[in-house]
Formats: C-alpha cells, structure tokens, sequence
C-alpha cells in the first residue's frame, strides 16, 4: 500500500513538472542564429542625424501643472513629442518637417536634417489669437491642404486650448520668398474658449463628399486647466485602469468651405453627438482612420488608454455622419482581452497595411508590453475571410479581424507608443517599427506603479492616492525602439540591435517619407525630453519602387469642374521634384498595385494616423526583385471633389509619378 501509495505521489509530481515544462517550452519565443539574424538584416542601413533645434528658449525637464498634480507632474510631463514630414515649401519632395518640442513647448517648422537649407528653422506663432504660454502648450502638427488651394498648411493641436490651422497665404507676393512664420495666417478650428487636451487627430473624408474631414481626440477631461500653478477647480484622473470612460471629448469636423489668396480661410462645421457618450469620452491616444471594406468611406480605429479601443464602420453619407460599433468573434483559443474591441488595455498607437497578403489593410496597434510590469500586448490585428464579404460582416456587427500578435512576433516589447507599417528595403514587404518608452530617470517607480493598478477604482481617480511620479523617477525610461524585420517563416524579428537602432529613448512620435527622393524610405522619431532624430535610409542594395503622388485638384480652379456623363481623366507626370501639377493630397485614395508574380500590394493616401508621428502624404511600394523597367498596373480608386466614386487603371513603370486626378474630360485638357 505505501509503495502504491508513494508511486501515486511520485507520478503525480512527473505530471506537474511535466506540465511546467511544457508550458515553459511554449512561452519560448523563436530565435535566429546570429548568422540568420545579419542576413535578415543586411539589406537595411541608416544614419542619424538630430533634429533641427531653436536657440534663445530656456530648456525644462518637466511641465509646471496645477498644484492637485504636482506629485504626479512627471506623468503629465510624459506626452507631447510630435514630428510629422511632408512638403510644406512647394518643392515637390516631403523634405520638411514639423517637430514639437516640449522642452521650449513650441511646434517647429524647419528642412529635414542632410537637405538643402531653403529656409531658417522657426516656430509656428498663434499671433493674434487667444494663447497663453503658461497654461497652453502644442503636442501635435498635422500637415495638409486645408483650404484646397495647392499649399500645404498646418494643423497644430494643444493641450489647454482648441486647435489652431496655419494657413500657407501663398499668392505673388511670396514668390521666392522662404518659407518662414510670416507665410501663414492662423484660423480658428473652433471659435471660443473651450479648454482642450487634445492627443491625437487625423484628416480623412468621413461623409464621402470629396473634402478631407477632421477628427480630434482629447485626452483629459475638457474645459481643466492643468497647466501652470494657478488651477483651483477640481482635477480628476481616470475612473478605470480597464474600463475609464470620463476623458475628454472626440470631436468630429466636416469641412464647410474655404478660400485661397493672402487671406486665406477654412470654416469646418462641427457636428456633435456621433458617438454614444461612453464611445466619445475615452481617454483616446492615437486615432486611425482607413477604407476596409473598398467603398471609399473611412473605418474609425480609437486606440484608448485605460479601457477597450473602439472600431467603427462608416455608413456615413455627404452631410450625416453615422458610425457603427463593431467587436471582433472570440473562439476557444482566444482570451478576451485579445479580441477587437474587447480588450482593458492602454492603446497608444495605430497603423494600417497589408500583411497577410490579402488585398485588405490590416491594424498594428501598441499597448503596454513591460517585461516583469504592464505585460499586455501588442495587437496584429489581419483581416479574416473574403475580402468581397467584409462588408457583410461588418453589417452583422462583426469586426472581421483576429489577432496575430504572438504569432508573428511583435506582441512584446516595452511601453509602446506609435506604431508604423512600412517598406524600407524595397523588397515587397512591410517591417513593423515602434516607439517606447515612458519617464527616464533613476529610481524605478514600477512597484508603486503596479499597487496603483491593483487598487479600488474608487481611489484611482483622486491624484492624491497616486505614488509619487516627478523628475528622476523612471518608469520604461531605458527602453529602446524595435524594427521588426519579417523572416522567411513570415515571423518578425526586432533587427534594432543589428541596424545601431537600439539606443536607449523615450520616443513618442514616427514619420516616415522619401525626404530626397531617392526611392527608399526615411523616418524621423520625436523624443521626450531629448533631441529627436532624423534617420536617413542607406540602404546597401535596395529593390525597385514605386513611388506615387496623388493630387486632387484645387477648389475653384478652371480644371476642378463638374462631372460629365461619370467619365473620369487623370494625368500624369513622371516629374517628382517641382513639376507644373498642383493639387491638394487625395486623402483616402487608395493604390492596389498588381506586381508581375501575381501579388497583390495596397496603400492608401495617410491624413494623420497614429499617436503624434504623421508619415507625408505619398504612397510608396517596393517593388522586390521587378525589373526598373517593367510596366505595372495600378488600379486607383479615389472621390473627386464632387464626392462621386472614381476608378482608374493606370500603366507606370517604376519610380516616381505625380497623378493629378480628375473628374471629367475637360479636366485633362485644363493641362
């Protein structure tokens, strides 16, 4: 009997460890050999370079905020780093950058670091409008042409007040004068005093009418002054740390009219109650906005910290906004929190592009991913079955996503913020890169930190039960930035290491462009605290591209006419820098390439997505092993100006190409 007895125990213990081991063995994550590893990377290469910086400003480490928040001023010092690249002096290249620096809290306008210096690096000034240094600061630049005239303008938003848009005046008296603060005229977004803490924003046409709409995100509750030492109302802090539904409000703009010339003008007309109250007052920290279902009207993606991210279907028509809420379908082997709409995590990035392959753009989104803290995960979220059926299923209230996150190697890293799809080899397929990071300093403030989390939510929204969170405190402040590089088993592997990537930052914001044309990508990252940097790609033996620049034409002109018998012209120029087609980015237009092997590559005309990084206004394909003088076929799909749904197939070879879009035959002969 004690020897049965004794076996029992024996076996019982052999089936324990057993089970710890096998669950260990599957907890590994794939490696590389170190020669698998420099192969994988070998075909990348880049060279940094700091940001353009401004003299004569007193440089600070932390904000000066409303006296509730003193103890916690590190964690309301630890977002509003932006950097976005695009053309914003007419030159034809996206060689220009708008950075914030929220050492000096000024939105800076300057050439991007290795290009011709056209103008001096100069800050973006609120004149005449209401601004107040001390309570007000800029954490996001947005370019696009706001009042369709050709130019490239400006959207900076704010913590402490409404956004502001800085209109390029342009007109014949600027010819050949440098871009400087003088070259625009600032607007109004919103008339009034409203007390904003705006964290993300993005353009995209919501209502199908032809002009690119406007989103703003805010962070905070709205109409708290937060900023300087004077506050006295009463500051809360979320309700949740998974389901806080009392941040600050989403706003939603449709674009009324505008004018051109030296005093130019854009009116937007808000339009309010489009999401239900606990969908509108998310604490949301990236916005993305993307046609999924191919009928030329944008999904809505909030990525929202402290609580479920929130994804929309656009049924909206020309002057009604209508957003459907949709949940992805959990199966057995799938937790809840991993499943599209249903997760308590802290969203703070999005992106979209074709992974998987199958003709439909799929979401990259960042979470808090912390080694031995916050441990979530990232999101991969591909598109699931027939792409002609996605539409079907987003009527069923059915969002057709799964994440494969674990899977494809990009679920772990660190705090992450913005997240970038891309193709910076050329060879056809996307690398994944991402910001990290969060307060840099000495003492490691994770333990406190982690009994904040796992408190009552009846304390966590009193910032007086917060631990003590200021200068020198450090939560993730020695992460580093992965670049994840797709292998031959379609997994993704962090190459920063391999590429001298893997300095230790606290980054927030991605943009990426061809800033010199060369037909490879470059990006630019925006630190906190710290210099931001500018990556230039030298890649050793980059594939072939394609390269595509797609304008509508601008409001008024003779060439922006009406219409005819639903014909449709374009035309094309294989001129890239400067070049005689003017028009304003088709925001949302989309390009599906049909390469020679039968593979099918998407992408899209960005308005803003993500955090606080806005890539320009280009599409660029790799192209792999094409030959340069292949023809290809690019099947464009885009709305004129008149909101009609237009289509064409084109024939380009590879590299650059302006696409001037039209909407009738005249147009054409307008050239």
């Amino acid at each position: 009997m004690q020897l049965n007895k004794a076996l029992r125990q024996n076996a019982a213990r052999l089936v324990a460890i057993a089970a710890i081991l096998i669950l260990f063995l599957l907890s590994q994550q794939p490696v590389l050999s170190r020669g698998e590893r420099q192969a994988l990377a070998a075909t990348f290469g880049f060279s940094s370079t700091t940001m353009p910086e401004l003299s004569g400003y007193e440089y600070r480490q932390i904000r000066n905020v409303h006296p509730d928040l003193k103890p916690i001023d590190g964690w309301l010092s630890a977002m509003g780093a932006a950097v976005a690249l695009n053309d914003l002096d007419g030159d034809g290249l996206p060689n220009d950058s708008c950075q914030v620096d929220i050492r000096i809290d000024q939105a800076i306008v300057a050439p991007v670091p290795g290009t011709p210096a056209r103008f001096a690096p100069f800050a973006l000034d609120p004149g005449d409008l209401d601004y107040d240094p001390v309570t007000m600061a800029p954490v996001g630049c947005l370019p696009n042409d706001m009042n369709e005239d050709g130019r490239m303008d400006i959207l900076v938003y704010y913590w402490g007040r409404t956004p502001i848009a800085f209109l390029n005046k342009g007109g014949p008296e600027a010819a050949g004068e440098p871009l400087s603060n003088d070259s625009y005229l600032t607007v109004e977004i919103l008339p009034g005093d409203d007390v904003w803490w705006s964290s993300a924003a993005t353009f995209a046409d919501l209502d199908g009418d032809g002009h690119a709409d406007l989103i703003v995100a805010n962070y905070f509750p709205d109409d708290k002054v937060l900023l300087g030492s004077e506050g006295t109302d009463l500051v809360n802090m979320q309700r949740s740390m998974s389901k806080a539904f009392n941040g600050g409000g989403t706003y939603f703009f449709l674009w009324n009219d505008a004018t051109s010339g030296p005093n130019p003008d854009v009116q937007f007309t808000k339009v309010d109650n489009v999401l239900e109250a606990d969908q509108a007052t998310a604490w949301t920290l990236a916005l993305g906005a993307a046609d999924l279902n191919g009928d030329l009207l944008p999904e809505l993606y909030f990525a929202n910290d402290y609580g479920p991210d929130r994804f929309f279907y656009n049924r909206s028509q020309p002057g009604e906004l209508n957003f459907t809420l949709l949940k992805g379908q959990r199966d057995l082997t799938t937790p809840k929190s991993k499943v599209l709409g249903n997760d308590s995590f802290k969203g703070m990035g999005v992106d979209f592009g074709d992974v998987n392959g199958d003709g439909v753009f799929d979401m990259f989104v960042s979470n808090i991913a912390a080694d031995y803290a916050l441990h979530e995960s990232h999101f991969m979220f591909l598109s699931t079955g027939d792409p002609e059926k996605i539409s079907d299923k987003m009527e069923q209230g059915i969002a057709p996503y799964r994440d494969a996150s674990e899977q494809l190697g990009v679920a772990r890293s660190s705090w992450g913020w913005e997240a970038k799809l891309a193709d910076f080899n050329n060879d056809g397929a996307l690398e994944a890169i991402q910001a990290t990071g969060f307060m840099k300093g000495d003492v490691n403030r994770w333990p406190e930190l982690q009994e904040l989390g796992l408190g009552s939510d009846e304390l966590i929204d009193s910032p007086g039960n917060w631990p003590r969170l200021t200068l020198g405190d450090d939560l993730n402040g020695r992460a580093t930035n992965p670049f994840y590089v797709r292998s031959d088993s379609g997994r993704f592997f962090d190459m920063a290491p391999e590429l001298g990537l893997d300095q230790e930052q606290v980054t927030r914001g991605i943009a990426t462009a061809d800033v010199d044309g060369d037909g490879d990508l470059d990006f630019a990252i925006a630190n906190q605290w710290a210099s931001s940097l500018f990556y230039e790609n030298q890649c050793p033996d980059c594939d072939a591209f394609l390269g595509l620049r797609l304008l509508l034409p601008v409001t008024g002109d003779a060439q922006a006419s009406d219409a005819q018998d639903g014909a449709s012209a374009l035309i094309i120029s294989d001129e890239r820098p400067g070049g005689e087609l003017v028009g304003s980015p088709a925001i949302g237009a989309v390009a599906r390439l049909r390469l020679p092997d039968g593979r099918q590559l998407i992408n899209m005309v960005d308005g803003g997505n993500g955090q606080s990084g806005a890539r320009s206004s280009d599409i660029h394909f790799g192209l792999g092993d094409v030959d340069p003088g292949t023809d290809l076929t690019v099947e464009l799909s885009w709305r004129d100006r008149n909101g009609q749904v237009r289509n064409e197939t084109i024939q380009v070879t590879p590299g650059w190409h302006t696409v001037l879009l039209g909407d009738s035959p005249t147009y054409a002969q307008a050239q």
